[in-house]
């Protein structure tokens, strides 16, 4: 079993229940921490130490405080994590279930294993935790399986993604094509950027941009 385990989560409560788990499956060494700032550095001087984690669990969400922190979400301090520590095993433990953004974290951030905060979450945890140590297998919660079993042949883009962004805070093509001249991102054509609406909104089968921004919110998207 996994030797030394850092958690990011800032419930204490859910902080005690992952370590209680971790205890039973005979985890020698956990440490904790509330703020993603301080997880990516307790796993930098760790490495420094020569005493490295082996395992990172953490939480998506971490509500902000008078504590100004540069890294203000798990999902970021994953990525960071896998630029630094490409063999880490990761694993994510929460109650987000949008399908972009659990695809993201496995494709792009080669998480290990994504836990869904069910009533179950703990168990669940567990027989995760057991999986990811002795193999390269990865593992999603059953719920949460058909998210990476969909056969999506489009690839949804950053320039995509801007311009949901952009719709959603209510610009018109124009403006948007503005936009993007202005940060110098292509195609930025107000004729592109009209194309590429069209195309979106066929794709997601969405009726107008209004339930376009609505499904990329309901996707996790923007």
């Amino acid at each position: 079993m996994f030797k030394k385990v850092l958690i990011a989560e800032d419930m204490d409560f859910i902080n005690f229940g992952v370590r209680s788990e971790l205890e039973k499956l005979g985890v020698k060494e956990i440490d904790y921490v509330q703020y993603c700032d301080e997880a990516l550095l307790k796993l930098k001087s760790a490495h420094l130490n020569n005493a490295p984690f082996d395992l990172l669990i953490s939480d998506l969400s971490f509500e902000q405080d008078h504590n100004n922190q540069k890294i203000t979400s798990g999902e970021q301090l994953i990525k960071n994590v896998r630029n630094d520590f490409p063999k880490l095993k990761i694993a994510v433990f929460s109650v987000e279930d949008k399908a972009y953004t659990i695809q993201t974290l496995f494709k792009e951030h080669h998480i290990n294993a994504y836990v869904w905060k069910s009533r179950d979450g703990l168990r669940e945890l567990n027989r995760a935790l057991n999986m990811i140590e002795t193999s390269e297998s990865i593992y999603i919660s059953p719920e949460l399986a058909s998210v990476l079993a969909c056969n999506n042949s489009v690839e949804i883009t950053e320039y995509d993604i801007f311009l949901i962004d952009c719709l959603s805070q209510g610009l018109l093509q124009g403006q948007i094509s503005e936009k993007l001249k202005e940060l110098n991102l292509n195609p930025s054509s107000v004729s592109a950027v009209e194309k590429r609406l069209k195309f979106l909104k066929e794709h997601f089968n969405a009726n107008n941009p209004a339930h376009l921004v609505a499904m990329s919110k309901d996707l996790g998207l923007i």
